[in-house]
């Protein structure tokens, strides 16, 4: 027997004072109702009803259960209504995860704009490069970058974006050991080795207006895992390094880091967002999503600006260097 139906029925015999009446109540038959009371007594053991041809009475024992009854109907009522309000209104606590880069660069900017919209929502972000179990470690979303599609899964993604890698210095390791002018110019220089699934592991793929290019990386030099760190080395002046534009924007837009070979990029990577399932969506992911693709979207956009403009001047100087050094050639 349906527990939760056997109490809905005692309820309403018991307010009604007749199976008659609960049936009218229950659009059920008579015979129904009184079939029902009786094999919920059998379950429980205990009379719960007095009969008479005349009326019906609680008994002790009915009138303790009758309350129970409605206590947990109405727990039952408000559980409903709060699960169904996750499907409305955000709410809750959201745990996401994110690679360390994103989370800082992108995610926690989000996560900014995302909380002064939706107040009652608190964010536990988890940050690290691991890839997670979102189901088996409780996790709403986690953005993951990828050179391509993500393979197949049980997972719904949403790509929010793309970002490029790009090769980076600092001004003062250009101006102890020159600023390459070509590809083959990066054979004299320190290169350094940021140790990522996303990125080949024994070279940097360029690509530039002439095509790609593959460029070995020495071993044993220097790699490490996070691209912040590999920012910090460049800005020791360790060497040369690619970077996602995602971790240089900052370094960029400040001047402590520069473009090498600005009319090259390493390979595109997408960034995606991953939950686990596409229907009955909790409003705390959905307006999560939504606010995470804004906001990325114009970082993105900020990132195309900065690296562009910077190209965009490293050209005209070089166009400007060129003039200026021609009537001198004349002259000669």
């Amino acid at each position: 027997m349906d527990a939760v139906r056997s109490m809905k029925i005692f309820i309403a015999v018991a307010e009604a004072g007749s199976f008659t009446a609960a049936a009218l109540e229950l659009d059920a038959t008579t015979g129904y109702v009184s079939r029902m009371i009786s094999e919920l007594e059998a379950r429980l053991r205990t009379r719960l009803l007095n009969r008479t041809t005349r009326r019906l009475a609680l008994t002790e024992a009915g009138e303790r259960y009758l309350n129970r009854c409605r206590d947990i109907l109405a727990s039952i009522e408000e559980a409903e209504a709060e699960a169904s309000q996750a499907h409305a209104t955000a709410s809750g606590t959201l745990r996401v995860h994110a690679m360390a880069s994103i989370g800082q660069n992108y995610v926690v900017p989000a996560v900014a704009a995302y909380q002064r919209r939706y107040p009652d929502v608190a964010v536990d972000l988890t940050l690290s490069q691991n890839v997670p179990d979102l189901l088996e470690e409780g996790y709403d979303v986690a953005l993951r970058v990828s050179p391509g599609p993500l393979p197949d899964s049980n997972y719904i993604s949403h790509q929010l974006g793309a970002v490029r890698g790009v090769l980076c210095a600092s001004p003062a390791y250009l101006e102890e050991h020159g600023t390459p002018n070509t590809i083959d110019d990066l054979a004299q220089h320190m290169r350094l080795q940021v140790a990522l699934p996303v990125f080949p592991a024994d070279h940097w793929r360029l690509i530039g207006p002439d095509g790609e290019h593959d460029v070995p990386l020495p071993r044993h030099r220097f790699k490490v895992n996070v691209p912040d760190a590999m920012a910090v080395a460049l800005h020791e002046g360790m060497g040369i390094g690619a970077l996602p534009t995602l971790a240089a924007r900052a370094a960029l837009r400040a001047g402590t880091l520069v473009r090498v070979l600005p009319d090259y990029h390493l390979q595109t990577l997408n960034i995606y967002a991953i939950y686990a399932s596409r229907q009955y969506v909790d409003a705390k992911i959905r307006t999560w999503i939504d606010c995470v693709r804004d906001s990325i979207a114009d970082a993105l956009t900020e990132d195309a600006r900065l690296t562009g403009a910077h190209a965009e001047r490293r050209t005209t100087q070089t166009n400007a260097a060129a003039t200026s050094a021609a009537p001198a050639a004349a002259r000669g």
